[in-house]
């Protein structure tokens, strides 16, 4: 045999087959996206009419209220609400077209006797309402008034009426309905009942001659037109016209329904919802560039608008998109392929091609080394970041952590803390320090926390930062600001803790812009509950921790004014021995113990100190440090020992409780506040025994006979 020429070799035969038939697979798929209208299981049709869901023949292939009967009548299948007859349904109109039978009002010439068929429809209980833009009421006759009595729920109906007179017949005119021979009026809005009447008293024997019945309906506008053979034959006597309906899923709107995504209609993704124009409801319609059914899940699918070669809106290439399109140019032109106006390309020189190709490549280069740039940095600050949690001891914090169960303290990275306060904005301050800012931030969970940014931290409290956070998480008062984390991944850790809402004890006592009246009961309890607290760091925590920066600004206060110390301004904990931790704080002015002013040796005796300028800030509503004044006036203890001494504390005392009755039990904590402020530390009282004299004082009452 004779090899045959210009053969094509077997194995690109068979890759071409495979490929043409992958986009024969492709084009069938994307130009046969099947259209779903109904449930599954569910009759499409009933007759001539298309059922689509809502609507459904039978209660499981329809949403509540949209159910259709398929009866047989007149030896065909049509839909039925009631005994009312369903022509055809738009999804996309949300309007419905019946079959409404005219009322008559027809004289008998042979025994005189007129008889009346006045029909009503009620359609209030159902998803229906007449519509009141496509439908007229219309009267037929030459001597008619009738009326439409409707109603838009129980008790409150509406009365309206249409007039249509003539003399002769030669009066009549075709497509004519303006009052001779037809008369045509509007309904009003959100009617679900209608009842014909007729005017008995409103006739006339001379017309019965050539007009024997007078006609009224409900009907639609556009499928009615005036003929004078109604005037004079009966074709209209009993004779069923269109009639449109307004649905919707109803007694909703659209933010109302989107609360119960439960019963909430528009299932289908690409779905919008629209309020009825008609009644209370809401319809469901496909989004733009999208069609079918949005009651049906996946029922909206994309229109594919490039299928269609002649009506293509582009003049160019049509590409689809998922609810959209977009058009190019074809290959080698240029222009506007929206409009008719791509241009052929004009061929470039050598040289330009040769600029261009430049050009690229060393904006391709730059990109790269831009990229590797920014991969580099970012490499580093990983670094940098695990450097800095390993410093500050957090690989020993989360072993810690993960050993202690029921432990609720986090460690939080940079970007959770960023994200909470956005980015430290200005405006998510609480308040200045001398270490740092606090910030308001507001974590994933909706927890509103306090997020303490302190300015500087030296290398010894890095090392022992991780070791101390364990010992701080687990301190659990309810006074006391509880602390729910840390960030260790910066240079300077940040503290996490509960935010209280009140503000501190130093704005209830001087903010002259909120100052109210505080009893002394108040000033006893927040005095009692911060003594409790501090009471608590000296003697019950496990190390015992010195605040070391107690001061009425420290003191938070919650809705119920209960007090709770906080450090946000204090430093990190560091250890001076093996059995204790105190805080390497400056302390602020007014609060400092002297005799850590010569010793700077912080003892839990200095805490005591600055609790007792706390006491003098509550008895007298002066702040601890004022340049108002003598040299004497500035400093509050210094101004208060001297009162003791020449004996005109009274004058100091706060205007709220200067005149209280009980005068002993501020004369007793005045006392217990002077002994706070010994010049030595060891002259004192503890913490505890501060709060058990605070707690004495609560509860004695001025009466005895009153305990």
């Amino acid at each position: 045999m004779e090899p045959k020429e210009n053969s094509i070799p077997t194995g690109v035969v068979i890759l071409w087959g495979l490929l043409s038939l992958q986009l024969l697979i492709l084009q069938l798929t994307s130009a046969s996206v099947p259209t779903i209208n109904t449930l599954p299981g569910c009759p499409q049709r009933c007759g001539n009419v298309e059922i689509p869901y809502p609507f459904g023949i039978g209660r499981n292939c329809s949403m509540e209220g949209f159910t259709l009967n398929c009866t047989v009548s007149n030896g065909t299948y049509k839909p039925f609400v009631y005994n009312v007859e369903f022509l055809s349904i738009s999804l996309s109109l949300g309007i419905a077209r019946i079959a409404n039978t005219v009322s008559s009002q027809c004289y008998n010439a042979t025994n005189g006797n007129v008889t009346y068929d006045d029909w009503w429809m009620n359609l209030m209980p159902t998803p229906y309402r007449f519509s009141s833009t496509l439908n007229k009421f219309t009267t037929i006759g030459c001597m008619t008034l009738a009326y439409l009595i409707v109603s838009d729920k129980v008790n409150n109906s509406y009365w309206s009426g249409c007039v249509s007179m003539c003399k002769r017949r030669e009066d009549l005119s075709d497509g004519s309905c303006a009052g001779i021979g037809c008369c045509q009026t509007a309904i009003p809005k959100g009617i679900g009942y209608y009842q014909v009447w007729f005017n008995e008293n409103f006739t006339s024997t001379n017309t019965y001659n050539f007009s024997p019945c007078n006609y009224a309906v409900l009907v639609e506008e556009r499928a009615f037109e005036f003929h004078t053979s109604y005037i004079t034959t009966g074709e209209l006597y009993k004779r069923k016209l269109p009639l449109m309906l307004d649905w919707a899923v109803r007694n909703k709107t659209c933010l109302d329904a989107r609360l119960n995504m439960t019963s909430y209609a528009c299932v289908s993704e690409h779905s919008t919802c629209v309020d009825s124009a008609n009644g209370p409801g809401y319809l469901c319609n496909c989004s733009d560039g999208y069609q079918g059914n949005p009651y049906l899940s996946h029922g909206c699918q994309d229109i594919d608008e490039c299928a269609n070669k002649d009506a293509s809106p582009c003049s160019g290439v049509c590409h689809n998109t998922q609810g959209g399109y977009w058009c190019s140019c074809p290959r080698g032109t240029h222009g506007n392929p929206y409009n008719g106006t791509c241009y052929q390309n004009q061929e470039l020189t050598l040289a330009v091609k040769l600029v261009i190709g430049i050009v690229i490549n060393v904006l391709i280069i730059l990109i790269i080394m831009l990229c590797i740039h920014i991969i580099c940095e970012r490499q580093k600050l990983i670094k940098v970041k695990e450097n800095n949690f390993q410093q500050h001891g957090g690989w020993l914090l989360l072993e810690e952590i993960g050993k202690r169960q029921g432990l609720s303290f986090k460690i939080f990275t940079e970007e959770e803390l960023e994200q909470a306060t956005n980015k430290f904005h200005k405006n998510n301050i609480l308040g200045h320090g001398g270490f740092g800012t606090v910030y308001k931030g507001i974590l994933k969970d909706n927890c509103v926390v306090a997020i303490k940014k302190a300015k500087i931290i030296n290398e010894r409290q890095k090392k022992e930062f991780g070791k101390e956070m364990l010992i701080l998480s687990q301190i659990n008062h309810k006074n006391i600001v509880k602390l729910l984390g840390c960030c260790l991944e910066v240079e300077v850790p940040m503290l996490v803790y509960e935010y209280i809402s009140k503000g501190t004890l130093f704005q209830l006592i001087h903010d002259n812009s909120r100052r109210i009246y505080i009893s002394l009961e108040t000033r006893l309890k927040i005095a009692l509950e911060s003594a409790e607290a501090l009471a608590y760091l000296h003697s019950s925590a496990s190390p015992p921790i010195i605040h070391g920066d107690v001061k009425s600004a420290n003191i938070l206060l919650d809705d119920h004014l209960t007090a709770k110390v906080s450090d946000f301004g204090a430093s990190i904990l560091a250890p001076s021995d093996e059995t204790q931790f105190v805080t390497l704080v400056q302390g602020t002015c007014g609060y400092l113990d002297p005799e850590y002013l010569q010793t700077c040796y912080l003892t839990d005796r200095s805490d005591v100190y600055s609790f007792g300028v706390i006491l003098l800030e509550l008895l007298t509503g002066k702040k601890a440090l004022c340049f108002e004044g003598t040299e004497q006036d500035m400093s509050l203890s210094s101004n208060f020992l001297s009162a003791i001494m020449e004996g005109r504390f009274n004058e100091l005392l706060d205007d709220h409780i200067k005149y209280d009755e009980e005068i002993e039990r501020i004369n007793d904590i005045a006392k217990l506040a002077k002994a706070c402020l010994n010049v030595k530390g060891e002259d004192r009282p503890s913490m505890k025994e501060v709060a058990e004299e605070l707690d004495r004082l609560k509860k004695m009452k001025q009466h005895p006979w009153e305990q």
